[in-house]
Formats: structure tokens, C-alpha cells, sequence
């Protein structure tokens, strides 16, 4: 399958998840509504991302744009962008319930600096669950260099790669390549193991769940593609780019419950492994800066 079927594939099915996810069981969009809500995403990073007021930014595959949202109100000028013009819809109605001046911008993330008319940035946000939707982890990052003016930021928190590489023995039952799992002998004595690939493949992984993470009802066009990206891949990338790394931090949680059964909320809806959480990352966060004029790389 080529690239730009890719694509159209997964435009179609985050075109139906938007849709779920914006019905009964599915995103908070109610909490919008109190004008000092912030999601739980840019929340958890906070003392990690500065101040972003005044600065003007864009929120790469924003999806229903709830951490666009968020970085307006804490003072950034925001656009979003999203290849599923479907969750744009619903991205606009949620962003005049809030109050929030967000411009969305529909465009593959590879296609942006052309959509966005060859604008600059101050901040490049990219948040939990769009790397994996990338084919090509370096071309992702020259696209952010080229959108990111001098002294600009790019600021990423998603999926830790070892997490994702876990996933297909707990959640993914319906994977053919997944191994029998001879390890599970019981309700809630499962245990993660590395199935999936960790590093970039050239055809990914495909998928066809009819029911997504969020939301209660059936995903239409339940099929999609996906890659992983090893840690020392993505954080090469940025700097072949020509970014200055500024932060890597891993964490041993994530914002939704990556496999369920194994896994115990916090009070801030981080879900973390039950048993002994310091043997899986399942997040990271990173920052980098595109040099300022006259100033070299480190």
C-alpha cells in the first residue's frame, strides 16, 4: 500500500472516531465550559512547557483540539492542525463553546508547511497518540524545523515507544503476528512483553478496531495504519533536523488506560502498571529549540 493510501485510510478512520469520540462515553468536552479547565495532557506538563503567553503556536494532528484549547488559554495566539476534516468540525464548535480564537488548519502534518501558507511558529505542540500515525520519523521533524522560527520550540509528550511495542499482547487480541501469549494464565495475571515492533518499519502495522478508545460507539472505518518509532529514533531525528535538545524525560505513566486489567489511575488520571510500575515507560516528554540567528548548535 502506498503512502497516500495510507493516508486516506486513516483520514477515513479518524474521521469515524470523531464522531464516537465526541458522543456519550467519549471525551470530556463539557469540561470546556469552566474557562480554568486545562486537559490533564498540558496539565501533567506544565512546569515542563513555560510560558507560552503571547507566543504564537500550532498543535500538530489536534484532533478534537482539547490541548489546543488549553495552550490558548494559557496566553498562546493557537492554530490546529488535522488531516480528518470531521474532527476539525467538531474542533471549531468546541473552540466557540470556550471562548478559545483557534484557526484549524485540515492538512496531513507532512503537507503543513505549505497549508499553513509557509507561517512561522514560536511553539510546535504535539501531543499524546500522533507519532505513531507517521510513517517517517525524520521527515515529521524537518517539517517542524521548518515551521519553527528561530528561538522557536518544539514540545512533544505521546506514547513511549516500549509501551507500544507492549500493547498487542494485552490489547490487541486480533493481531495475526501476535504471539499466543503462553504467559497468561488467568484473569489479571498478564504480564507485558515486547510483541510489536519497537523501531520504524517501512509497513507498519495495520489494525481494524471497531471500537476506539474513547467513546461507546462503533468506529465505521474501523481499519488503520500505524508505526512505531524507537526513543533514539525520534530524538535523532529532532536533531538531524537541525533542533537543540532541551528535555527528555520518560514516565511511568500515561493518560488513558494502555492495558487494561494491568494498570491503576492516580488522582490525575494517569494510569500506572499495578504491579511494580518502574519496569515500563510509558510516556516521554521532550522539548527542542531551533537555534536563534547567529547562534550554533551545541
Amino acid at each position: 500500500m502506498s503512502p497516500a493510501d495510507h493516508r486516506e485510510v486513516n483520514r477515513a478512520n479518524w474521521d469515524a472516531r470523531a464522531d464516537v469520540h465526541a458522543g456519550p462515553g467519549g471525551y470530556p468536552l463539557d469540561a470546556v465550559d469552566d474557562p480554568s479547565w486545562l486537559s490533564s495532557v498540558v496539565r501533567f506538563d506544565l512546569p515542563r512547557l513555560g510560558d507560552v503567553a503571547g507566543r504564537d503556536g500550532v498543535h500538530l494532528q489536534c484532533h478534537l483540539g482539547l490541548e489546543t484549547i488549553s495552550l490558548a488559554r494559557l496566553g498562546a495566539r493557537m492554530t490546529g492542525l488535522d488531516l480528518s476534516g470531521r474532527s476539525l468540525e467538531h474542533a471549531r464548535a468546541l473552540a466557540e463553546r470556550a471562548g478559545a480564537d483557534i484557526d484549524y488548519v485540515r492538512a496531513d502534518v507532512y503537507d503543513a508547511v505549505e497549508a499553513l501558507g509557509g507561517r512561522r511558529f514560536d511553539l510546535v505542540y504535539t501531543g499524546i497518540g500522533a507519532l505513531c500515525w507517521l510513517p517517517d520519523i525524520k521527515r515529521w521533524a524537518q517539517v517542524v524545523a521548518a515551521l519553527l522560527r528561530p528561538g522557536g520550540r518544539l514540545f512533544v509528550r505521546d506514547g513511549h515507544p516500549v509501551l507500544l511495542s507492549a500493547l498487542g499482547v494485552v490489547v490487541r487480541d486480533d493481531h495475526p503476528d501476535r504471539a499466543q501469549q503462553p504467559w497468561l494464565s488467568g484473569p489479571g495475571q498478564a504480564t507485558p512483553a515486547l510483541e510489536l515492533p519497537y523501531f520504524e518499519t517501512a509497513e507498519g502495522i495495520t489494525w481494524r478496531d471497531e471500537r476506539s478508545y474513547a467513546g461507546e460507539g462503533e468506529v465505521a472505518a474501523p481499519e488503520s495504519h500505524e508505526w512505531n518509532h524507537g526513543l533514539a529514533e525520534i530524538v535523532t531525528a529532532v536533531m538531524d533536523a537541525g533542533l537543540v535538545l532541551e528535555l527528555l524525560v520518560e514516565h511511568d505513566s500515561a493518560p488513558w488506560d494502555a492495558l487494561p486489567g494491568l494498570m491503576t489511575p492516580d488522582d490525575a488520571g494517569e494510569y500506572r502498571l499495578t504491579d511494580r510500575p518502574e519496569r515500563l515507560p510509558c510516556t516521554f516528554t521532550l522539548a527542542a529549540r531551533r537555534p536563534g540567528r547567529g547562534e550554533g548548535r551545541a
